[in-house]
């Protein structure tokens, strides 16, 4: 059931009441849906908050999901929705404002939903180049991942961006899916032996920066360098700087590593008790299968960490009810 409102309480503050959901989800991809479902089929009480931001909205495919190859993204998502809904799970539109101890999760305008857990699957967002056209070809025929889409670009005359170091290693992968692949050095400096490595194995290296690119009749043709060369591509890779969205888990005081992302076990529980953090906004690197499995590992530990809460609670009521009167 998708709830786009909450009942608001005798204090004038909007809340669900006295109502208590064993885990708060917040974000509804795969990470967080697969965590939902599984929870759900624990006959857990379980809420999902989504602001309607995905990662991959502008891909029109995703790839490598066994049994769900070349499905949209946004039918993925409409066939999770639909699931945890068989299950009783709540979904609310809506953007979380804060979270207070205990846990307390605030919505923007005002309602809170308490928790006893908490799964935060916000994903991260893309840092792209600026360069006119970036943007409108984002997820079409600019891409990121070679794995998601240099299959369905195969054999095409191909460029990689030199925006990052990785753009190195980018371009040597691409030839995995085509003969014909440039590497634009724009913003990147080669060492020797990237320079090297890049000749062997047959990627061309064209020196300069770029200035945009070139699109007609909604398809890229090209990138146009800052000196007038157009160099002729019908695909152009890029490696985006990905920005965690990990505003929440900042807040709560999460610990994270050297590079900014925050540390998690094998099962996504952070530093934190009671708060697990799942899929792009712990990895980056974590494609949508992978991004589901965190979320199901970590409904597992969620579900555990419960139960045993559960158990030591019902042992103490126990024992308080067996002291003579």
């Amino acid at each position: 059931m998708i709830r786009t409102t909450v009942n608001t309480g005798s204090d004038g503050a909007a809340s669900t009441g006295e109502e208590i959901h064993d885990v708060a989800v917040i974000g509804a991809g795969a990470a967080g849906l697969s965590a939902a479902l599984l929870l759900g089929r624990a006959r857990r009480k379980v809420v999902v908050i989504d602001a309607g931001e995905p990662r991959n909205a502008p891909a029109a495919h995703m790839h490598g999901f066994l049994s769900r190859d070349g499905l949209s993204p946004a039918t993925l998502l409409d066939l999770g929705r639909a699931e945890i809904d068989r299950y009783g799970v709540d979904l609310i539109r809506g953007r979380v404002e804060h979270i207070d101890p205990g846990y307390d999760v605030r919505l923007e305008g005002g309602p809170v939903i308490r928790a006893r857990r908490l799964l935060v699957a916000t994903g991260l967002r893309d840092e792209l180049p600026d360069l006119p056209g970036v943007r409108e070809r984002w997820g079409r025929d600019l891409l990121h991942c070679p794995y998601c889409h240099a299959y369905e670009v195969r054999d095409q005359p191909l460029a990689v961006l030199g925006t990052h170091p990785g753009a190195v290693h980018q371009a040597l992968l691409l030839r995995q899916w085509s003969e014909d692949v440039v590497l634009l050095t724009h913003t990147l400096e080669l060492s020797p032996q990237e320079h090297e490595q890049l000749e062997a194995f047959g990627v061309t290296i064209v020196e300069g920066r770029a200035a945009r690119l070139v699109v007609d009749d909604d398809r890229l043709r090209g990138v146009e360098l800052i000196d007038g060369r157009v160099i002729p591509r019908t695909a152009v890779f890029v490696f985006p700087r990905p920005v965690p969205r990990d505003d929440l888990l900042t807040l709560l005081g999460c610990t994270k590593d050297e590079q900014g992302w925050v540390v998690t076990d094998r099962t996504g529980r952070t530093s934190v008790p009671g708060v697990w953090a799942v899929g792009n906004v712990a990895d980056p690197r974590a494609q949508v299968v992978a991004a589901a499995g965190m979320g199901s590992t970590a409904a597992f530990a969620l579900n555990t960490d419960l139960l045993h809460e559960d158990v030591e609670q019902a042992a103490a009521r126990h024992r308080a009810a067996a002291v003579p009167a």
